[in-house]
């Protein structure tokens, strides 16, 4: 399955790096339900790790550990990474060490969300 909104130069990303962009791409049209943000640009991305046979693993965080939407998030991840062509498999893994925290936004979103 393709996804309308990834943007690849080629049908399938030929390096890690390449994927890497492709992932992080989709990674932005996912948004936190309750900041109107994408979850990399509001830092929730701590780690994006892909091995030579192009599994990827995801390290990432919620802005709180008692987030209602936590689970949904984590399968949204997952499922809307799977479908990038060339990944093969999808482990992503739910951390709070370190906690998340402001510091952890883009400079975009400080500067749109008047934190700078």
């Amino acid at each position: 399955m393709k996804l309308p909104f990834l943007k690849h130069k080629d049908p399938m990303p030929q390096n890690k790096e390449a994927l890497k962009e492709a992932i992080v791409n989709t990674l932005r049209n996912i948004y936190d339900p309750e900041i109107p943000v994408n979850i990399y640009d509001l830092g929730l991305i701590y780690n994006i790790d892909i091995d030579d046979e192009y599994n990827v693993k995801i390290l990432m965080t919620m802005t709180a550990p008692d987030c209602p939407e936590a689970e949904y998030m984590f399968q949204e991840v997952r499922s809307m990474v799977k479908v990038i062509e060339g990944v093969k498999n999808v482990e992503v893994e739910l951390t709070f060490n370190p906690p998340w925290d402001y510091v952890n936004l883009s400079d975009e979103v400080k500067l749109e969300l008047g934190l700078m």
